[in-house]
């Protein structure tokens, strides 16, 4: 992963928010909320919320007394996602870096963290740090995409892209949402950190947009690749949405489109 792929700012959470989440996120939302309160757990943290999918899912399952920190290292994601959820004095937002938790020991019931393990420099570190906040016994539920080529709408746009600019083809879907995919690794790095009882279950879902035209706004301008393809070429933002929807439209058709999205969902005891 590259420094720059953590980094959303600029008009970036807004899209993210209107294409993304409701493109691949959602779908995925209400499953986690299920696994993170089947325990009705009394505190829960969730780590790299973004602009609050999860939350919005997870929130309405608490118990009125329950307390809900909910962190991002992006202040402007976390800023969008507090403003989205309105006022509930159960949840605490606070800025944090999934490496160095800033919260004491054996304090969180639950830990959750939907589609974020990606972004982090070193998730033995990170996972070590989620443990470390839980309670023993304590429940880290965590999503990751499954490989590239299982994710229709992603595939697409980055094929498209390699083909706008064959010198330098902007990755950032592959690199790094789909780059943590390999299940073996995910076992072995959540050993290292100390965990037992890892179950993953792997889940395909259908991803539904309005038109071509949403998925491709949703991907060339509600994610990182909208840096990546501005950095190339700012002038051809455009053009690029233009070819990605082109490509979506000729596979999946006019009008209301679905394809397939892929993930892993990981749960590990304390």
């Amino acid at each position: 992963m590259l420094k720059s792929d953590a980094v959303f700012a600029g008009s970036i959470p807004e899209n993210y928010d209107r294409f993304m989440v409701p493109l691949i996120f959602a779908p995925y939302a209400e499953d986690m909320a299920h696994r993170a309160t089947a325990r009705a757990p009394g505190a829960v943290l969730e780590i790299a919320a973004g602009t609050g999918v999860l939350t919005r899912a997870l929130a309405p399952r608490l118990a009125p007394e329950a307390h809900y920190a909910v962190t991002d290292l992006n202040q402007p994601m976390l800023d969008f996602a507090a403003w989205r959820q309105g006022a509930d004095p159960r949840i605490r937002w606070q800025q944090a870096d999934a490496m160095a938790l800033p919260f004491d020991d054996g304090r969180f019931d639950v830990v959750c963290c939907q589609f974020g393990a990606m972004f982090f420099p070193d998730r033995v570190v990170a996972f070590g740090e989620a443990r470390r906040v839980l309670k023993p016994g304590g429940l880290f539920v965590f999503s990751t995409w499954d490989r590239i080529e299982e994710n229709d709408f992603a595939d697409e746009v980055t094929n498209v892209l390699a083909d706008v600019f064959p010198q330098d083809p902007p990755r950032f879907m592959a690199r790094t949402p789909h780059g943590y995919h390999d299940t073996d690794q995910i076992r072995a790095d959540l050993a290292a950190a100390g965990y037992g009882g890892v179950t993953i279950a792997t889940i395909a879902a259908q991803s539904h947009a309005a038109s071509a035209r949403a998925a491709a706004l949703a991907y060339c301008q509600g994610t990182l690749l909208r840096t990546e393809i501005e950095a190339r070429d700012a002038g051809k933002l455009e053009a690029a949405t233009d070819l990605a929807e082109a490509a979506i439209a000729r596979r999946h058709g006019s009008g209301a489109i679905a394809g397939k999205i892929q993930a892993h969902v990981v749960e590990a005891l304390a």
